[in-house]
C-alpha cells in the first residue's frame, strides 16, 4: 500500500517542530525576573544564583526525561509514567495540569508575540478597531492560523513553523557570539550571600520565574510517537531534539543573561528587555531582524504547545481517560479537535482578560513545577524498584539525579504557589479537580484498556482463533438464506436490491422486502391523533409489490411485509427472529440540523444485537452502491471480538472466490514487540484462509484504525469492508457505548460498502 508519512525523521526535525516554546523562553522570562531583582536592589547578589539554580534544574530534569522517553512511547509522557508508578489518580492530576499548562503556553506565546510587535509599533497596537484593540484582533487571527497549520500534521507543521525555530536558534547564537565579542565570556557570578536569610526569597523567586522555560521538556516527551522508526529510535531522537533546544537556551541564560542585566532597563514598560538588549548589542538591521524572528518563533512556540495537546490527547485516548472521538485523528494523523478547543478558550481570554503576557505568567509558571515534580518523583520510584533487582552504578547515578530533580522542582512548586497564589495560581486548585472528575468519569465509562499483547500471545501460542479455527462457514453456522431489505420508498434505498440479488443468487436465498410506516401525529379539535390511513398502507404495499414483480420475473423468491412503528425497532425485531442478514442504505443527504435531531435508522439498527448487516452509503461514486464481493478488506485489531467476522469472511470468499486483505492497525500506544506479534497473528489467520484455497494478503500499517481502513479500501479498490461493531475496546461497555468509535467513523466516511457483525453481547 502506498502511504504518505507525516512523521518526523530526525532529532533536528523534532527540534524545529517542538522547540518553539523553550527556544523562545529567553525572549520573555528575563523581563519579570529582572523587574523583581532590580527593583529590590539585590540583582548583583542574587542574579547569578538564580541562573545557576535554573541551569542545574534543566540538567537534572533533562536527564530524568531521557528515562521518561525510553519508558513511555505513546505520547502521554509524564502523565503515562505517573499512571504506571502511582496509579490512575496521578495521571489524572498530571494530565489535568498539562492541559492547563499547554493552554497557558499558547496564551503566553501569542501574547508575547503581540508584545514584540508592539515594541516596534506601540503607537498603533492599542488603537481600537471596531470593538477590540488591534492587539486583540491580531491575537485572535494568529491563533486561528496556528491551529490550521498544526492540524496539517507534525511534518507539515515543521515546514511551516520549523524555519521560525531555526531562526530563533540562529538569533540566540548571534546574541551569544555578540555578547562574547563585545564583553568577553563572563558567566553569572555565584555569591553565597544569595542564600542568606535576607536574600534567599529573591534568589528563589528569580529562580522560579526563569524556570518557565522548562515547559518545553514535556513537549518533547509528548512528541515521541511523532517520529519514524522503532521505539528506541523514536525516544533517542526525541531526546536529541530536547538537547538541541535546551542546550541553546541554557547557554543563552549563562552568556547573554549577564549582558541583558547590564544593558537593559527592566523598568521600561514600553520596550521589552530583550528588545532593548538587541538594539544595543546588534546593528540596527540585525536588531529588527531579531524582532521579526522573535515574532515568528513565538508562532512556533504556540504551535509546539498545540502539538503537545495533540499527542497528549492520543495518549489519554488509548488509556481511556477521554472519549475516542476527542482523541480521534484526522487524515494527517493528528488529534485536531483538542487544538480547536484550546484556541477557542484562548480567544475568550484575549477578549475578556487581555493580550499582555505578564497577565498569564503566574499561571504559566505554576503548572510547570507541578508537572516536573510529579514526573521526577515517579521516575525516582521506578528507579528505586529497578535498583532492588540490580545495582549497576548507572542506576545509582540515575537515582541520585532523579532525587535532585524531584527536590528542585518540588521546591519551585512551593515557592511559586506561596508567592503567586493570589495572583492566579489558585486557578489550578479549582480547575484540576474538575478535570480529575471528567477523566474519572470516562475511565469508568470506557473501562481499563485491554492488555492486547496478552491476547495476541495466547492466540499465537494456543492456536486459538476464537470463532474461526479451521471451521468451514457452514460448520460455523454462517448462511445467507433469509435476506432482509428494508425500503423507505426513496430511490436511494433501492440501491440495496443489487447486493441482495447477488447474495440470493449465490446462496439460494429469499429476499424479504420490508417497509415500516412511522406514526405521524396531527393536531385536531379532539387533540392529537395518528394520521396513518388505510391509503398509506395500500400505497406502500403497491410499492413493494411492484418491486417484487421485477424480482420474481428474475426468478428470485420474494416476501413482502408492511409494518407500523419505529423503523429501527421493527427492523431489529424482525431481523432477530428470522433473518440471516440485513442490507440497508445509510442516507447521506440529510441537512446538518436533521443529523443533530434525528439519528440514521441504519445506525440505530446497527447498534442493536442483530444478524450481520451490509451498509451502503451512496455517494457520487458507483463503488459505494454495489459489491460483487471480489476484493474484501477485513479489519482486525487482534481482539477476540474482532474475530467474530472471520467465519463470514470465509463464507463469502469461498463462494465468490474473493481476494481477501487482512488489515491490522498498530495504534500509537503499541510497542515494537506488540507490532511484531500482530504481524505474526495476522499471518496466522491468513494461513487458515490459504489452507482452504482463499487468496489472502496481510497488511499491518497506520496509526489510526478508521483512517487506515478508509484509505486502504480506496487505494486497493476494495468492494467490501468487513468488521465487527466493537473491537479492541470490547463489549463490556455496551450499556454506554452502543457502537465502536472506529466502526462509526468508517460508516460515516467510507465510500465502500460495509459488512458488519454485531460485537454486542446478546442479552439473556
Amino acid at each position: 500500500m502506498a502511504t504518505v508519512s507525516h512523521k518526523l525523521k530526525s532529532a533536528f526535525d523534532g527540534a524545529l517542530a517542538g522547540g518553539g516554546d523553550p527556544a523562545s523562553s529567553p525572549l520573555y522570562v528575563f523581563g519579570p525576573f529582572l523587574q523583581m531583582v532590580v527593583a529590590s536592589g539585590v540583582a548583583y547578589v542574587t542574579f547569578g544564583a538564580s541562573i545557576w539554580l535554573a541551569i542545574l534544574t534543566v540538567f537534572t530534569v533533562s536527564a530524568v526525561y531521557r528515562l521518561v522517553m525510553k519508558w513511555i512511547i505513546d505520547g502521554s509522557g509524564g502523565s503515562g509514567l505517573c499512571e504506571e508508578e502511582f496509579g490512575p489518580w496521578a495521571v489524572k492530576i498530571n494530565a489535568s495540569v498539562t492541559i492547563i499548562e499547554y493552554t497557558l503556553t499558547f496564551l503566553v506565546s501569542i501574547a508575547a508575540l503581540v508584545t514584540f510587535v508592539s515594541d516596534r509599533f506601540h503607537q498603533y497596537m492599542n488603537v481600537e478597531n471596531f470593538i477590540f484593540p488591534i492587539r486583540t484582533d491580531m491575537a485572535i487571527i494568529v491563533s486561528i492560523l496556528v491551529g490550521l497549520g498544526v492540524n496539517l500534521g507534525p511534518k507539515i507543521s515543521t515546514r511551516i513553523f520549523g524555519p521560525a525555530t531555526l531562526g530563533v536558534i540562529i538569533l540566540l547564537w548571534i546574541m551569544i557570539v555578540a555578547s562574547v565579542w563585545q564583553f568577553g565570556l563572563h558567566f553569572p557570578s555565584l555569591h553565597l550571600s544569595a542564600f542568606n536569610w535576607d536574600n534567599i526569597h529573591y534568589t528563589l523567586g528569580g529562580y522560579a520565574r526563569i524556570l518557565a522555560l522548562m515547559t518545553g521538556i514535556e513537549i518533547f516527551a509528548n512528541l515521541v510517537p511523532a517520529y519514524q522508526g522503532p521505539a528506541h529510535i523514536r525516544s533517542k531522537r526525541a531526546f536529541g531534539s530536547l538537547l538541541i533546544i535546551m542546550g541553546t537556551t541554557s547557554l543563552t541564560m549563562l552568556i547573554v543573561g549577564p549582558v541583558i542585566l547590564q544593558l537593559a532597563d527592566p523598568m521600561n514598560e514600553t520596550v521589552s528587555v530583550f528588545t532593548q538588549t538587541m538594539d544595543k548589542l546588534l546593528p540596527v538591521s540585525l536588531a529588527y531582524f531579531g524582532t521579526t524572528v522573535a515574532v515568528i518563533v513565538l508562532l512556533s512556540a504556540a504551535a509546539a504547545s498545540a502539538q503537545g495537546i495533540q499527542n497528549l490527547a492520543l495518549g489519554l485516548r488509548y488509556r481511556h481517560y477521554i472519549p475516542a472521538k476527542l482523541g480521534a485523528v484526522n487524515r494527517f494523523e493528528v488529534a485536531n479537535k483538542p487544538v480547536w478547543m484550546v484556541i477557542a478558550i484562548c480567544i475568550v481570554c484575549y477578549i475578556f482578560i487581555g493580550t499582555h503576557e505578564e497577565t498569564y505568567l503566574a499561571l504559566y509558571a505554576a503548572g510547570v513545577f507541578i508537572l516536573l515534580s510529579l514526573t521526577s518523583w515517579a521516575a525516582v520510584k521506578r528507579l528505586l524498584q529497578q535498583m532492588k533487582e540490580r545495582h549497576p552504578p548507572r542506576i545509582k547515578l540515575a537515582v541520585a539525579g532523579s532525587i535532585t530533580a524531584a527536590i528542585l522542582t518540588s521546591l519551585a512548586t512551593v515557592i511559586i504557589f506561596e508567592e503567586r497564589f493570589v495572583d492566579g495560581a489558585w486557578f489550578y486548585v479549582v480547575l484540576t479537580p474538575i478535570m480529575y472528575v471528567v477523566f474519572t468519569y470516562f475511565r469508568n465509562k470506557l473501562g481499563k484498556p485491554k492488555l492486547i499483547s496478552e491476547r495476541i500471545g495466547t492466540a499465537i501460542a494456543m492456536n486459538n482463533l476464537s470463532q474461526f479455527n479451521q471451521l468451514s462457514y457452514d460448520q460455523a453456522g454462517v448462511v445467507f438464506k433469509q435476506i432482509l431489505v428494508p425500503l423507505d420508498q426513496s430511490p436511494s434505498s433501492e440501491y440495496s436490491l443489487s447486493c441482495a440479488q447477488t447474495l440470493a443468487r449465490s446462496f439460494g436465498g429469499t429476499i424479504h422486502l420490508l417497509s415500516v410506516l412511522s406514526e405521524k401525529n396531527e393536531i385536531t379539535d379532539n387533540g392529537t391523533s395518528s394520521c396513518l390511513s388505510a391509503t398509506d398502507f395500500a400505497l406502500t404495499r403497491e410499492y413493494l409489490e411492484d418491486i417484487k414483480a421485477d424480482l420474481v420475473d428474475a426468478d428470485y423468491p420474494v416476501v413482502t411485509m408492511v409494518k407500523e412503528g419505529d423503523p429501527a425497532s421493527v427492523i431489529g425485531e424482525i431481523a432477530r427472529q428470522d433473518m440471516d442478514i440485513i442490507i440497508m442504505i445509510m442516507h447521506h443527504d440529510q441537512s446538518l440540523l436533521e443529523k443533530w435531531l434525528k439519528e440514521s435508522v441504519t445506525l440505530a439498527v446497527i447498534r442493536q444485537t442483530t444478524p450481520a448487516l451490509i451498509a451502503l452509503r451512496p455517494t457520487n461514486k458507483w463503488r459505494s452502491t454495489r459489491t460483487r464481493f471480489k476484493h474484501i478488506l477485513v479489519a482486525l485489531d487482534a481482539s477476540a471480538t474482532a474475530e467474530l467476522v472471520l467465519p463470514y469472511v470465509k463464507a463469502l470468499a469461498a463462494t465468490f472466490m474473493s481476494q481477501v486483505t487482512l488489515l491490522s492497525v498498530p495504534e500509537v500506544s503499541d510497542s515494537d514487540e506488540v507490532v511484531t506479534n500482530i504481524k505474526r497473528y495476522v499471518k496466522k489467520i491468513a494461513g487458515e484462509f490459504q489452507h482452504v484455497g482463499i487468496e489472502v494478503n496481510t497488511l499491518v500499517s497506520g496509526t489510526d484504525p478508521s483512517q487506515a481502513i478508509i484509505q486502504t479500501s480506496q487505494e486497493l479498490n476494495c468492494d467490501l469492508v468487513m468488521m465487527v461493531t466493537h473491537g479492541r475496546g470490547g463489549t463490556d461497555r455496551q450499556n454506554h457505548i452502543k457502537l465502536g468509535s472506529v466502526t462509526e467513523a468508517v460508516l460515516r466516511k467510507s465510500e465502500c460498502p460495509l459488512f458488519l457483525v454485531s460485537g454486542i453481547k446478546k442479552e439473556e
